[in-house]
């Protein structure tokens, strides 16, 4: 058993606890139910529970989401509508997302399975200096997928400082 102040009161009975609690209009508030005995804490629990409400708000907000955008291609896709979909590709890593490279397969392209390849291929060799894959191509169906995750940016060496030498 702790005080609101942090002081251990050591082991008491129930009741005990509880009117000590209700002498300082505070709550007793059971910290760890399965311990051998039970260890409970004397606090006010709605300011306790409102820090921490507060502190799980401040960590979300560092948080950073990390969401899938797709871009779709077909095997015999022209160079021009090609150079596009990669430009919106590279925007979408450069914004810190994932990218879903997607061939769409009709009819009898999908006897022809190594053109999607190569256009996969061409995609990950166009921005290999800003992504790793993460998941290499792979028919399922219909679709050839394959899955692009920016690179980390490289960090500096330990002992480096910016703005060179001081």
């Amino acid at each position: 058993m702790t005080s609101a102040t942090g002081e251990q009161l050591g082991i008491m009975p129930t009741k005990e606890a509880l009117r000590l609690a209700e002498e300082q209009h505070l709550d007793l508030v059971e910290v760890a139910p399965k311990a051998k005995p039970p260890v409970c804490r004397i606090m006010d629990f709605g300011k306790f529970r409102y820090e921490q409400q507060k502190r799980e708000k401040e960590a979300k907000k560092k948080q950073k989401v990390i969401t899938i955008k797709e871009v779709k291609l077909r095997p015999n896709i022209e160079q021009h509508d090609f150079e596009v979909k990669l430009k919106n590709a590279l925007r979408f890593v450069q914004e810190g997302n994932k990218v879903k490279v997607t061939i769409m397969f009709r009819g009898r392209e999908m006897s022809h399975p190594e053109l999607g390849k190569e256009v996969l291929s061409r995609v990950a060799e166009q921005m290999k200096d800003l992504v790793s894959i993460e998941r290499d191509a792979k028919l399922e169906g219909r679709n050839m997928i394959m899955i692009l995750a920016p690179k980390a940016p490289a960090k500096a060496p330990k002992g480096s400082t910016k703005g060179g030498e001081q």
